[in-house]
């Protein structure tokens, strides 16, 4: 892809304008950090009140997989993206044909589906040094009993939908092989993956951006915690885990970007189990074709965000490699905040929270606050890990977060 100009207008009067499908707040903070360079953004998502939508200079507002609305994005970018994973990767395919497209309908489609996932961590093993967890695919009645009649060693497990399941729904997790089929039966018999549960003693992550022409730079890997499936807290500092560990990871991460021939912003999520050595083992657990929740902390405690890389990636910018400048402790915030232990709406104490030193209010723009909806984030940064911890501890109190212990 030939090198898009911050600003730049060619010799039609057209503005540099960069396209994305989907139109949530990684949308939002992806329009955010174009913006600021100087391109024009456009979004294409049917909400027409949608995080990113509002905040664009073009909102198409039409169904992913609308013909005309596609031909409206195309005419209006030089080169298109998407936010989340479970856009149609025809659309992206259909775009393709006209517009350079970062990532491509290919790796979209694999990160879609955890079976063709799995297949691809297994395919690049050798060369990134891990793999995923013990597995079998169910695709079929005849592939359910195969495992209830060979691969009882995979449970205990976690059945898994191949499609759709994220934020752990499309989950359930069986004992024995009376539980498995049941789990089976109660998600409509859909393709599924059996995952072997393993000793985890952490979960990390590891974003890296990759251009057109296969540069390649990362951030050091976050350690994440989860709380009911959904992600709680980020530590983000020299330390949250062994050196040892997180070069693995980042190599891991590395590598499974370079055999998908990636462009744009990439999430590997890792665990770390307990085999006995030291430091603990690393598996693969998925990937993310887009930047993460996990990578938020990057708008304040970097000198380059995640988003920043989308961009210079999607352009055929230079990539720098990012430098954290500050420690970082992110918060997730829940639609769970705006509510009482009495179920009554309330208003968060934005107000306490304002007054702790290094705080960063990132508010998505959602009208409505839901139990278990993604709000918002709160990120802290401060001159040493001991500060930013006793921050994030009371803001955790002061807005009745999870994952306190945790902190």
């Amino acid at each position: 892809m030939p090198t898009l100009l911050p600003g730049s207008v060619d010799t039609a009067g057209q503005r540099a304008t960069l396209g994305v499908l989907g139109g949530g707040q990684l949308g939002r903070m992806f329009v955010h950090a174009a913006q600021r360079l100087g391109y024009f953004t456009a979004v294409l998502e049917p909400d027409a009140k949608s995080p990113a939508g509002l905040v664009s200079h073009h909102h198409i507002q039409t169904a992913y997989d609308d013909l005309a609305g596609l031909a409206e994005l195309a005419r209006l970018c030089q080169a298109v993206t998407t936010e989340f994973e479970n856009v149609p990767a025809q659309a992206l395919q259909t775009l393709a044909q006209t517009r350079p497209v970062a990532p491509s309908a290919a790796v979209v489609g694999i990160a879609q589906n955890r079976i063709e996932e799995k297949a691809h961590f297994a395919a690049c093993a050798d060369v990134s040094g891990v793999t995923c967890a013990p597995y079998a695919v169910l695709e079929t009645p005849a592939d359910l009993q195969a495992v209830l009649d060979e691969r009882a060693d995979l449970l205990p497990g976690i059945l898994k939908t191949a499609r759709m399941g994220y934020d752990g729904k499309g989950q359930v997790r069986v004992k024995t092989t009376a539980e498995l089929a049941a789990a089976w039966a109660e998600l409509a018999g859909v393709a599924c993956v059996l995952e072997k549960m393993l000793p985890l003693t952490a979960e990390c992550s590891v974003l890296v951006a990759r251009g057109w022409d296969g540069q390649v730079v990362s951030f050091a890997p976050q350690r994440n915690v989860h709380v009911a499936g959904i992600l709680a807290v980020t530590h983000a500092y020299a330390g949250n885990m062994s050196p040892a560990l997180a070069e693995r990871a980042r190599t891991a991460a590395v590598s499974i970007a370079q055999h998908l021939g990636y462009v744009g912003v990439l999430c590997v999520e890792f665990f770390v189990v307990d085999d006995g050595s030291e430091y603990g083992g690393l598996v693969v657990n998925e990937m993310a074709p887009r930047p993460h929740n996990s990578g938020h902390y990057t708008i304040d405690a970097c000198d380059a965000s995640q988003f920043d890389l989308q961009v210079h990636a999607m352009a055929g910018l230079p990539l720098p490699q990012p430098r954290q400048h500050s420690p970082a402790i992110m918060l997730n915030l829940l639609g769970d905040v705006w509510f009482g232990a009495d179920g009554q709406r309330q208003e968060p104490d934005w107000l306490g929270v304002l007054r702790l030193p290094g705080t960063h209010l990132h508010l998505y723009g959602k009208e409505q606050a839901r139990p278990g909806r993604k709000m918002g984030h709160l990120t802290i940064t401060g001159p040493d890990v001991a500060s930013v911890k006793t921050v994030a501890r009371r803001a955790a109190e002061l807005l009745g977060l999870p994952g306190l212990n945790d902190i």
